[in-house]
């Protein structure tokens, strides 16, 4: 068992997870949970660590609002020196939430400085590079789609329509990626597409359902957003695409 995610609990030996980090690729006794499944899964479990991943939401939310105003309202050199703080800042920090989310999934247990410390530690890097992909493919997207729309629109759909393949392929990379630290990410990104195209409806489904729970946390006052949205996605996120540890008592099934 790797240590990062099998010795963090709340007071006690933790859990055996599924599989051993980075040594043995996904498919372990327990399939994964569809969209519905892994929605309720992921309220239940937050509503037992809420304060805990309030904080490392609360984070990333502020750092995600700080830059979409940069984005939308300042001038063009403030708004890529947000994006490159996302990059540089943000994926650390998501990488540590999705650690907490993946560590909760698995054993039901969580310790803040399992993310705040172990999560940053070993996944950092990793962070880093998933940041910086979705980054450079989010701006070549954007920048294709402005400059087809006016030329061959057709394009500009194809391309708009490759973006959200590649945003919904997001919830399954992350949380392997972090299950699956020591496998090469290019390996994992491949399983993450593989798994988009084998459960097309249950993950387009997700997707779209955690988009509008993001939304209506924004709408609601912004708090909701800074305090809980994020980090119940990428809970959902965890449960929907890694194998249950069968240690962590019945599944929430679709």
């Amino acid at each position: 068992m790797n240590p990062d995610l099998g010795t963090t609990p709340l007071g006690g030996a933790a859990r055996p997870l599924t599989s051993d980090l980075g040594t043995t690729p996904l498919g372990g006794a327990a399939r994964p949970l569809g969209a519905a499944g892994a929605l309720r899964a992921a309220a239940a479990d937050f509503y037992h660590q809420s304060w805990r991943l309030a904080i490392l939401n609360t984070a990333l939310g502020a750092l995600l609002l700080v830059v979409a105003y940069s984005v939308l309202f300042a001038s063009a050199l403030y708004a890529l020196a947000a994006l490159l703080v996302l990059v540089l800042v943000g994926g650390p920090l998501a990488v540590s939430l999705m650690y907490a989310a993946v560590t909760l999934a698995q054993t039901e247990e969580l310790m803040l400085r399992d993310a705040l410390v172990v999560g940053l530690r070993a996944h950092s890097r990793r962070g880093l590079a998933l940041a910086a992909l979705a980054g450079a493919v989010a701006l070549l997207g954007v920048t294709a789609i402005r400059f087809y729309s006016s030329r061959a629109w057709p394009l500009a759909v194809i391309v708009g329509d490759l973006l959200a393949l590649f945003a919904i392929t997001q919830i399954s990379l992350w949380p392997r990626a972090v299950f699956e630290r020591e496998r090469p990410l290019h390996r994992v990104a491949g399983d993450a597409l593989i798994d988009l195209f084998r459960r097309p409806v249950a993950s387009t489904g997700l997707a779209l359902a955690l988009v509008l729970v993001n939304v209506l946390g924004i709408v609601a006052g912004v708090m909701p957003f800074l305090t809980l949205t994020i980090a119940y996605s990428f809970l959902a996120a965890a449960h929907f695409s890694l194998p249950g540890n069968p240690l962590r008592g019945p599944a929430v099934e679709s």
